[in-house]
């Protein structure tokens, strides 16, 4: 199956998927020496997005959060992609700055969990069986 998107970044990555369907903030939710997710009442509490097509609805909170994404990828725990359901400025500057191929405007609730996908930013699609 192939969801079609918008660019935000361009690249193109293959990789297994963490999903949420909740927002998250990078300043707070996700610890940036490790990436894996820390929020107490978050979903995937535990789960790590290092090295993962990350997809997630959409951004929330501080605008340091761009700089905790850079920070991640600086220490190689970042995700190797970012779908949202719609991007927001804070996670896209942080997208661009970290060069992590980023695609939005994707109807998540389609994509598998824990899946391999390709993540073509490129041409704007996800695309997995």
């Amino acid at each position: 199956m192939r969801l079609k998107g918008d660019m935000i970044v361009p690249g193109n990555v293959k990789g297994i998927t963490v999903i949420s369907l909740d927002p998250i903030s990078f300043l707070g939710d996700i610890d940036p020496e490790t990436g894996i997710i820390v929020a107490e009442k978050h979903s995937l509490k535990g789960e790590s997005i290092k090295n993962k097509i990350f997809v997630f609805s959409t951004g929330k909170g501080s605008t340091v959060g761009s700089y905790v994404l850079y920070q991640l990828y600086k220490n190689g725990c970042s995700p190797a992609g970012i779908v949202n359901k719609e991007a927001e400025a804070i996670v896209a500057v942080g997208a661009i700055i970290s060069e992590i191929p980023m695609i939005h405007h994707v109807e998540i609730t389609k994509i598998p969990h824990n899946k391999e996908v390709i993540l073509n930013a490129d041409d704007g699609f996800i695309e997995f069986e």
